[in-house]
């Protein structure tokens, strides 16, 4: 995955994800959302097939919009984790260990 950031101002960001897709785009818009200080969160794909997912971040100043995203990336990669600690768990016993 490859980041560029496009725009970039105390309140805004507006960067671009190489290689993904409505998956990612999607749950980082939904945890950018969670956060207060995230006023708006969101993305567009231009074509499905050739367009690079352009995500948008505004907040409402108390935060820089590039560690807002920061702290929901780290969320996700949290929230991977427990996924997998909780998957392997339930192997635990099975034919599938």
């Amino acid at each position: 995955m490859k980041i560029k950031i496009l725009e970039r101002t105390d309140r805004e960001l507006e960067f671009e994800l190489e290689g993904e897709g409505h998956t990612l785009c999607n749950l980082l818009r939904k945890v950018l959302l969670e956060d207060e200080d995230v006023t708006f969160a969101g993305y567009r794909i231009e074509h499905p097939l050739i367009g690079r997912p352009k995500m948008y971040v505004r907040t409402n100043g108390e935060k820089d919009p590039l560690n807002a995203v920061i702290e929901a990336a780290k969320k996700i990669k949290e929230m991977a984790e427990g996924f997998r600690e909780a998957f392997l768990k339930s192997l635990k016993g099975s034919h599938y260990e």
